[in-house]
């Protein structure tokens, strides 16, 4: 679950959401719902609890002053804002092995400094200086959401990019560091030293040399990398002070 998949969760609900001219919002239990990544039916379940036994998401909402007749309304009313943000708290720390990643998510992203103050913070809304004028429409402050959301992941996405990039870069040049490090130097194969040098070689002289010097670098206690070549299968790549004494010596 990413932000991105969050905005279109907040788009397909925004029928479900309304924001009032005091900047105060409610959701249906459904959207609140898809919000916490659990089944609606739930939600219903905790809500219709008060009156009789609360359960515990019950007695936390009931704790910030709304009373127990309220919790039932909301069915038909909606979720005020501050209680939505406990339903996401709950299902995102306290409900258990039923918490969910969403929850966590979408309760990192609307909680940070209240769900109500941060929609209104991130979204620039102000309260209309009279009641002639309107408020943000509810399509508008979702839509400006689903912006931001999606954004912000994109903006994630693409420093992970940029990371993995960079990674690559530092490893190529480790690579080539340790072999211009090493006391042996660069490392080749057989036919690619003798192309390198521009000595044309047969396939039965490259053995005869590669025997060579696999024993000199096992008598020197140099390990030998190996690689895949498509024409000879498996081939030795040694280093080139080794390279050079084996043809040095045939050469003499």
């Amino acid at each position: 679950m990413s932000q991105i998949e969050i905005s279109q969760i907040i788009e397909q609900i925004k029928e479900e959401i309304e924001v009032d001219a005091n900047g105060q919002a409610k959701a249906s239990i459904r959207a609140t719902a898809r919000l916490a990544g659990v089944d609606h039916a739930a939600i219903i379940n905790h809500l219709q609890s008060g009156e009789l036994k609360p359960t515990k998401l019950a007695q936390s909402i009931i704790m910030q002053g709304f009373e127990t007749g309220e919790l039932r309304e909301w069915r038909t009313i909606g979720i005020p804002d501050m209680a939505i943000a406990i339903i996401l708290e709950y299902y995102a720390y306290e409900a258990g092995r039923y918490c969910t990643k969403q929850a966590r998510l979408v309760c990192r992203s609307f909680n940070t400094i209240g769900i109500r103050a941060w929609i209104q913070d991130k979204l620039g809304w102000t309260k209309p200086a009279s009641n002639s004028e309107t408020a943000m429409t509810q399509i508008q402050l979702l839509a400006a959401l689903a912006k931001h959301l999606a954004e912000q992941e994109q903006h994630l996405l693409q420093q992970q990019q940029q990371q993995t990039e960079i990674l690559h870069r530092l490893k190529a040049v480790e690579v080539e560091q340790d072999r211009v490090n090493t006391p042996c130097g660069h490392k080749y194969s057989v036919v690619g030293f003798a192309n390198l040098q521009g000595l044309e070689i047969s396939v039965k002289e490259a053995g005869t040399k590669g025997r060579k010097v696999s024993a000199l670098c096992r008598k020197q206690g140099i390990e030998i990398e190996r690689i895949h070549d498509p024409r000879f299968g498996k081939v030795g790549l040694y280093p080139q002070s080794v390279l050079i004494e084996v043809f040095s010596t045939s050469q003499n």
